[in-house]
C-alpha cells in the first residue's frame, strides 16, 4: 500500500455496515434520544394555564362563615375577565347587592381541574400580572439549552464523546427530579434551565458519537430512522404520560426515571474510534475496532491503523498534538462561511420547530390529541425523510422542506380566525416541512463538518438555534391576542432561512471530513491560495478535490 493516504471508512470497512456491534449502536443511542424527545416540550402540559376566574368568598349573614363558589357554579356577576371582579355591597342573603366597579382578586384564583389537577401556573399564581413568568420559565430551559448547546461541544472534543453523554443524561435526569420538589417559581426556572443544558447536550453528543461509530450508509440511516424516530417517540410518548398523570409533579417524574436505564450502557457504548485517533491514542481505537469485529465475528487485519495511511494520524505526525478550538471555525473562508451558514439556518429551523411544537396549547381542540397527532406527523416524516435523503441532493431537499413549511404557515393568515379546524390542519401541515428540515440538519452539518471542530461546530450551530428557541414563547405569547401572527412570524422566517440553504454544498454519499481542509466549500465559493498556511494543506489539490466545476477552481488549475 505504500504511501497511499486511507481516511477512516475505508480503514474499517472489513466491520460491514450493520453487524450486531451497529445495531447495537444504533439502537442504544436511538433509545436515548427518547427522553430528549420530550425534555422540550414538556412546557406544553407543566406550563398550560387551566381555566380560572377570582375566587369569590362572601360572608354568609346567616351563620357568619365564608362561601366560596366552586369553579363552575361561575355566574356572571363575578368579573367581566378572569383578572378582575365586581364589588359585592352586603352580605350574601336572599339577594346580592353588585357594585358597577370592578378590583382586583384579592382573594386568589379559582382554576378548573377538569384537564389537570395542578400545573405551575394553578401552583404559583402566574396569571395576570404574574403571566410573564410563563414564557419565562420556558424561556429558561433553552437559555440552558443555549448554554449546553455552547460548552458541550468544547467539552467533548476536549475531553472524549462518551464521559459527556453520560455526564448530561445523569443531569438531565437528576435535574429533572429536583424540579418536582421545586418550591417556588424561581426554583422551577434554574432547574429548568439545567434541565435544558442537560438536554440538548445529550442530543448533540449522542448524535456525533454515533456518527462517527458507523459507515456512511449507516450513518444516513441511523440519523433518520434511529436517532430522530427516537426523539418522535418520546415527544409522542408525552401526551400519553400527560393524559394519565394530571399533576405536574408526578408527570416530571415519570418523565425523569427512563433516563436511569441507561446508566448501565456505560460498559456497552465504546469512545468514539474517529476522536481516539485524532487525540494520537491509537492503541484505544484499534481496541475498540477489534471489540467491534469480535461482536460482528468478522477477521482483523493485524495491524488496523498504519502509519502514513490515515490522514487523522498525519495531522499529529512530527508535530506535537493540535489543540482545536472555536476560532478554527472562522479561521479560514471557508469554515467562515458553513458556520455562519449553519447559524442562520439553525437558529431558524429551531424557532420554527419549537414555535409550532410549543403552540398546540393556543390551537382549540384536545391538547392531548393535537400533541400526539403533532408527534404521528414527526415520526411519518423522519421515515419519508430517509426515503428522500439519499435521492435528493441535501440543498434541494432542505430548501423544498422550509420553502413547503413557510408558504403554508402564510397560508394561514388569508383564513378567518373562526375556522378552527382548516387553521389546526393547516398548522399540523406547515410543521410536516419543519420536522423533516430539523432532522436533515443534523446529518447535514455532521457531514460539512471535520472531525476535528465537529462537535464546537454543532455546538455553536446549536447555540445560535436556541437564540430562537428563547424568544419563540414570547412570540407565541402574543398568539393570546392575535393567532395570525406567530404563524406569519415563523413562516417568513422559514422561507428566509430555505433561501440562504442553498448556498450548501451537498454532502450526499460523501466520507466525512477529518481535517479544516477537507471541509467542502459553499456554491460559488473556492478555496484560496491565501489559506495555504491556515489550513496546512496544498490548496491546490484541496480544490481539485472539493469543488473541481467551480470557475474559479478551473482557474487555479489552469496555473498549475
Amino acid at each position: 500500500m505504500g504511501g497511499k493516504i486511507k481516511d477512516f471508512d475505508e480503514i474499517t470497512s472489513f466491520l460491514g455496515d450493520y453487524g450486531p456491534f451497529q445495531i447495537l449502536i444504533i439502537v442504544l443511542f436511538s433509545l436515548s434520544a427518547i427522553p430528549c424527545g420530550y425534555m422540550g416540550v414538556l412546557a406544553v402540559f407543566v406550563s398550560d394555564t387551566p381555566e380560572h376566574h377570582c375566587k369569590v368568598s362572601i360572608s354568609s349573614s346567616r351563620n357568619g362563615t365564608d362561601v366560596e363558589l366552586p369553579f363552575r357554579e361561575r355566574s356572571s356577576w363575578i368579573g367581566p375577565d378572569s383578572c378582575s371582579r365586581y364589588k359585592v355591597d352586603g352580605n350574601w342573603s336572599e339577594t346580592v347587592l353588585l357594585s358597577n366597579e370592578t378590583e382586583q382578586c384579592l382573594d386568589g384564583w379559582v382554576y378548573s381541574t377538569e384537564r389537570y389537577t395542578a400545573t405551575i401556573v394553578s401552583e404559583w399564581d402566574l396569571v395576570c400580572d404574574n403571566a410573564w413568568k410563563v414564557p419565562f420559565s420556558t424561556s429558561s430551559f433553552f437559555v440552558g439549552v443555549l448554554i449546553g448547546s455552547f460548552i458541550s461541544g468544547h467539552l467533548s472534543d476536549r475531553f472524549g464523546r462518551k464521559p459527556v453523554f453520560f455526564f448530561t443524561m445523569v443531569l438531565q435526569t437528576v435535574a429533572t427530579l429536583i424540579q418536582a420538589t421545586s418550591v417556588s417559581w424561581v426554583m422551577f426556572s434554574i432547574l429548568n434551565c439545567l434541565r435544558g443544558l442537560g438536554q440538548i447536550s445529550n442530543y448533540i453528543v449522542s448524535l456525533v458519537l454515533g456518527s462517527e461509530m458507523l459507515s456512511q450508509s449507516a450513518r444516513v440511516s441511523y440519523t433518520f430512522l434511529g436517532h430522530s424516530l427516537g426523539f418522535g417517540i418520546g415527544y409522542a410518548l408525552l401526551p400519553l404520560f400527560a393524559y394519565f398523570i394530571r399533576g405536574w409533579r408526578m408527570l416530571l417524574v415519570a418523565t425523569a426515571i427512563p433516563g436511569f436505564l441507561f446508566i448501565p450502557t456505560w460498559w456497552l457504548i465504546p469512545e468514539s474510534p474517529r476522536w481516539l485517533l485524532q487525540k494520537g491514542r491509537v492503541e484505544e481505537a484499534e481496541l475498540v475496532i477489534r471489540n467491534a469485529a469480535k461482536r460482528n465475528r468478522v477477521p482483523v487485519p493485524e495491524v488496523i491503523f498504519r502509519a502514513g495511511e490515515c490522514l487523522e494520524l498525519m495531522q499529529n505526525k512530527g508535530e506535537e498534538e493540535q489543540t482545536y478550538t472555536y476560532m478554527d471555525l472562522i479561521r479560514t473562508r471557508n469554515m467562515r462561511n458553513i458556520t455562519m451558514l449553519g447559524v442562520f439556518i439553525w437558529m431558524s429551523v429551531a424557532m420554527v420547530f419549537y414555535g409550532l411544537s410549543l403552540n398546540t396549547s393556543n390551537v382549540n381542540g384536545n391538547v392531548y390529541l393535537n400533541c400526539f397527532i403533532s408527534a404521528a406527523i414527526d415520526i411519518m416524516v423522519y421515515v419519508a425523510s430517509w426515503l428522500l435523503v439519499n435521492r435528493v441532493p441535501r440543498p434541494t431537499l432542505l430548501f423544498s422542506t422550509l420553502m413547503f413549511c413557510g408558504i403554508t404557515l402564510l397560508i394561514i393568515r388569508l383564513l378567518p380566525e373562526e375556522m378552527h379546524v382548516m387553521l389546526q390542519v393547516l398548522a399540523l401541515v406547515g410543521r410536516m416541512g419543519v420536522s423533516s428540515a430539523y432532522c436533515l440538519i443534523y446529518v447535514f452539518f455532521t457531514e460539512l463538518i471535520p472531525t476535528v471542530v465537529r462537535n464546537m461546530g454543532l455546538g455553536i450551530a446549536s447555540t445560535a438555534a436556541r437564540i430562537g428557541t428563547i424568544i419563540c414563547p414570547y412570540v407565541i405569547y402574543i398568539g393570546v391576542y392575535s393567532k395570525m401572527l406567530p404563524y406569519i412570524v415563523f413562516g417568513t422566517i422559514s422561507i428566509m432561512a430555505a433561501v440562504v440553504s442553498m448556498l450548501l454544498p451537498d454532502t450526499r454519499n460523501g466520507k466525512l471530513p477529518s481535517l479544516i481542509s477537507q471541509a467542502k466549500p459553499i456554491r460559488g465559493s473556492c478555496c484560496c491560495p491565501t489559506e495555504r498556511a491556515t489550513v496546512k494543506a496544498d490548496t491546490t489539490e484541496g480544490c481539485k478535490e472539493m469543488n473541481k466545476s467551480s470557475p474559479c477552481c478551473k482557474k487555479i488549475h489552469s496555473k498549475n
